[in-house]
């Protein structure tokens, strides 16, 4: 029994263990299955993420074209599959983070997709690198952050950045010349900046235009009360001048009630324009037409992408069909582009995914798929380049009208406006413009074609308000007549430009005159501050108020000029002015040559200029300096003296007549003599001198030309610097040019005015800085300046005084210089010097040709005989015969005459001498 017992408990125990063994066994088939099951799954399906707000119109879009896709492709590979789980974020950055965490670990997403904001699309990539699965954002940022692709090496940027879409809208800007812009975006990011309002001021920058305000809306999520918020968002721009409005990022919601109340406030006036972003842009499929007509006159930017492929035509019908029967609340059943890219991301995925079906593949190869990938979607090139789409995209400018908008110019990267999609490679052909092509209806403007301005017309209810000088040392420019009484207004020259300039513009703008008793420098800050919307009056342009102002074209021209007193010059050697001691020498010189000429050639053939030397120098030199005034009498026989004689009394002409010019004007033109010649001279002397006090004029005194300042008086009236010159208080006035002109107009017998050396930018209006009131007065000065009418206003407020108005020079009037006649002198002088030597050629030679002896005379002898002859008119006999008894002298000394002896003593010459035939008779030639 025993035995029996034991043998019943080992079988017991192999029992039990046997069934302990089967029940491994089964659970280890199961767990194998499970697993090889499992194995098969993974390989046949595929997890796809997507962070998506389900209760937007573009999340609808997504979603309806994600399911499609997933659709279609499920249907074509029959060993693969694709599943799609859907967790929307309610556009919270945090909740998108939550969604994308959630998917990641309950449902085994391999892949995330979605996310229409860099706000949203931030944390979520964090969230897969973390985790290491890719994510594919519909969005970028605004601005390339560095190193991003490092940052997030699983995420997929399915977009581009702001810049290409900035730099459009600034182009937009330029071609209509606004230069202030008001920037408007929905905060999203907890009181974070906008990228794109980076972008829009960098790329504004860039053609001379500024922002002027940022308006940031509250999140609409936190409003209780969003119309009455908006009320008083927009009201804070009523005081601004401009009216150009670019709204960047704003939700649909928000999009409806910023226009709403922007239209009933009266912002889609005539003067108005409005632009909206790509993502507003895509909001206008989905608004209904009341929406819709409060956005009449918008100009909108929608990256392009073609409708003619056959791709797209096959989806836009099933994306229409699925569209209208799962949202029939929707009045429009079109896709935009968030739809196009989600399609295109489930392409991507799929594409990617290929290469799993009989691989194992782990997520940081899928990322790399997904990040190489190149084709072409619906949405345009899909190719990627540091986590970002490689290739900008093509930009359509569209135009809300009516119940729809139309489209109008394409905008190319690095190409610009253009009418049609052309290829950026090849030539312009004219196709490009520096502006829109087609015509925008802009806000309040249905039935007629104008262009807005872009700032806010002053009205009678709000007019201009411009700030003039209250006190003014020349009251010529700026006068306030009462200044117990506002209304009355100003007068003067500045007052007067300013309404004829106003005639000018084209428009109406009603204005109102606000004096201001302070300095000038306070007036550029009161504009600066907005207290004064201009300042008209004798403003000058300096580089330190430019840059708080705006100024218009120079209407005066601006320097330093100095005053001193003169006193008239009077001498008793007045003659002697109107050449200079350069000129009397030549002129004295030219006369005593022409003299020595005239006698040379004169003196032995001509009776009137025989005598003694002495009386022969006195004749020439009469004759010579009564030609001077064609008063000589003596007449002159030899032709080369009529030579020399003739251009001298051309010379002698033109000097009497300049001489007489001159002197005739320095005697009837009074000459002021001035006591202080320049600035060296009072510095170093120590003198004091005066300056207008409400103006710069006294700081550039002592910080440009070192004055010092006790040596400076501030004088606040015209009228006060004759005071002060008359009682010595003052050495000399430093006026800018303007001031200074008035002053010598009516005081020129007593002072006198230097040339001014230190030049400045001119006299100008003031306007805000970027106004674009300031740039049509402007041009409104050239018009007046070109048509002769500032001349005209100029000589009605600035006419001299009957004293002066014949005019005043000082001593520094251009006496005649050599420079001038030199080219005569030398003419008379190189005259005299031909005739002088061509005579002695023709004395020699004719002496040569009489004379047929050998000639065995010494140079040295016939130079002797050359100058007896000069001086005393004896025979020059070049060839005289030593051997023969020399003849007497037949002609007698100071004869200037042809002399014969008589026949008898011929006879006896003969006679006596039977060599006679060879001896001629003296033969003087006369010319």
């Amino acid at each position: 029994m025993q035995r029996l017992h034991t043998m019943a408990n080992i079988d017991t125990v192999l029992i039990r263990q046997l069934v302990i063994l089967v029940l491994i066994l089964f659970s280890c088939i199961n767990i194998i299955s499970k697993g090889v099951q499992a194995k098969e799954d993974d390989h046949k399906v595929t997890n796809i993420g997507a962070v998506i707000d389900v209760t937007s119109r573009i999340g609808k879009e997504e979603i309806t074209a994600m399911e499609i896709a997933v659709q279609s492709f499920n249907n074509k590979l029959n060993n693969h599959g694709l599943s799609l789980y859907v967790q929307s974020h309610g556009k919270d950055p945090m909740l998108a983070a939550a969604a994308a965490e959630k998917l990641i670990k309950e449902t085994n997403v391999t892949v995330i997709i979605g996310l229409e904001t860099w706000e949203l699309a931030a944390p979520v990539a964090e969230i897969g690198t973390r985790a290491r699965v890719p994510v594919l954002s519909f969005t970028a940022p605004s601005i390339t952050l560095p190193l991003s692709a490092l940052r997030w090496p699983f995420l997929a940027q399915m977009a581009n950045n702001d810049s290409e879409q900035m730099t459009c809208i600034a182009a937009i800007i330029r071609s209509y010349g606004w230069k202030k812009v008001i920037a408007i975006y929905e905060d999203e990011t907890y009181g974070g900046d906008s990228g794109k309002l980076a972008v829009l001021i960098e790329a504004l920058q860039d053609i001379g235009s500024e922002i002027e305000h940022t308006l940031v809306l509250p999140p609409i999520s936190s409003l209780s009360n969003t119309k009455e918020v908006m009320q008083e968002e927009l009201m804070k721009l009523l005081s601004l001048e401009s009216r150009v409005f670019v709204v960047l990022k704003a939700s649909s919601v928000m999009t409806i009630h910023l226009f709403e109340e922007a239209k009933n406030m009266g912002f889609m006036g005539r003067d108005s324009a409005w632009i909206i972003t790509d993502k507003i842009t895509t909001y206008l499929d989905s608004f209904n037409t009341s929406i819709i007509s409060s956005m009449a006159g918008v100009l909108g930017i929608k990256t392009y992408y073609t409708e003619n492929s056959s791709e797209y035509e096959s989806f836009y019908g099933q994306f229409k069909q699925v569209f209208r029967k799962k949202y029939e609340d929707e009045d429009n059943f079109e896709p935009g582009i968030y739809a196009l890219k989600a399609y295109d991301a489930i392409q991507i995925i799929t594409e990617a995914m290929e290469g799993m079906i009989n691989t194992n593949i782990s997520s940081k190869q899928l990322s790399e798929k997904i990040l190489s990938s190149n084709f072409t979607g619906l949405s345009g090139e899909i190719q990627f380049e540091r986590g970002m789409l490689s290739q900008n995209p093509t930009l359509r400018i569209v135009n809300v009208v009516g119940k729809k908008y139309k489209e109008l110019d394409f905008w190319l990267p690095s190409f610009g406006f253009s009418r049609r999609l052309v290829n950026e490679e090849t030539e312009h052909d004219g196709n490009t413009a520096q502006g829109l092509y087609g015509q925008v209806t802009w806000p309040d403007d249905l039935n007629q074609v104008r262009n807005p301005k872009g700032w806010a017309m002053p009205t009678n209810a709000r007019p201009l308000i411009i700030g003039v000088p209250g006190r003014t040392s020349f009251e010529k420019f700026v006068k306030v007549k009462n200044e117990s009484n506002q209304n009355e207004e100003p007068e003067g020259y500045c007052i007067d430009l300013f309404k004829m300039a106003r005639e000018v513009l084209g428009y109406d703008l009603p204005y109102k005159f606000v004096p201001h008793f302070s300095t000038y420098d306070d007036l550029v800050r009161c504009v600066h501050n907005k207290t004064f919307d201009a300042v008209v009056g004798d403003i000058t342009i300096l580089a330190n108020r430019a840059e708080l102002v705006e100024f218009t074209q120079p209407y005066a021209e601006s320097g330093l000029s100095m005053i001193v007193p003169a006193k008239s010059e009077e001498s008793a050697w007045m003659f002697m002015k109107p050449f200079t001691w350069e000129m009397w020498m030549a002129t004295a010189a030219m006369l005593i040559y022409t003299m020595f000429i005239v006698w040379f050639l004169e003196h032995r053939s001509n009776p009137e200029f025989e005598g003694t030397w002495k009386t022969q120098i006195g004749t020439a030199m009469w004759f010579t300096c009564s030609s001077l005034f064609f008063a000589h009498r003596e007449n002159v026989q030899n032709n080369f003296t009529r030579v020399v004689v003739i251009v001298w009394l051309f010379v002698s002409l033109i000097l009497t007549s300049s001489y007489t010019a001159s002197l005739s004007s320095m005697l009837t033109v009074n000459k002021l003599k001035l006591n202080v010649t320049d600035i060296e001279f009072l510095k170093r002397n120590n003198l004091k001198v005066g300056c207008d006090g409400d103006s710069f004029v006294r700081n550039y005194l002592v910080d440009v030309l070192q004055f010092k300042s006790e040596n400076i008086k501030t004088i606040n009236s015209q009228d006060s610097y004759i005071g002060e010159f008359e009682k010595k208080h003052i050495a000399a006035a430093f006026l800018e040019l303007p001031y200074e002109k008035v002053f010598i107009n009516n005081y020129c017998k007593k002072f006198s005015a230097t040339t001014p050396t230190y030049r400045f930018g001119g006299l100008g209006f003031i306007f805000h800085k970027g106004s674009p009131i300031a740039m049509d007065f402007s041009k409104a000065i050239l018009t007046l300046s070109e048509n002769g009418a500032l001349k005209e206003l100029e000589e009605k407020w600035f006419a001299p005084s009957p004293e002066c108005s014949t005019g005043v020079t000082d001593n520094r009037t251009e006496r005649l210089r050599l420079h001038s006649f030199w080219g005569l002198y030398i003419i008379s002088g190189a005259t005299s010097t031909i005739c002088f030597f061509l005579f002695i050629i023709k004395i020699i030679k004719d002496q040569y040709r009489s004379n047929t002896s050998p000639r065995n005379n010494s140079i040295w002898s016939k130079a002797i005989r050359l100058a007896r002859f000069i001086y005393q008119g004896q025979q020059i006999n070049f060839a005289i015969d030593q051997t023969r008894p020399q003849l007497p002298e037949i002609i007698g000394r100071g004869s200037s005459r042809w002399k014969y002896s008589s026949p008898d003593a011929a006879e006896n010459h003969e006679a006596a001498s039977p060599g006679a035939a060879d001896v001629e008779m003296l033969y003087i030639p006369g010319g």
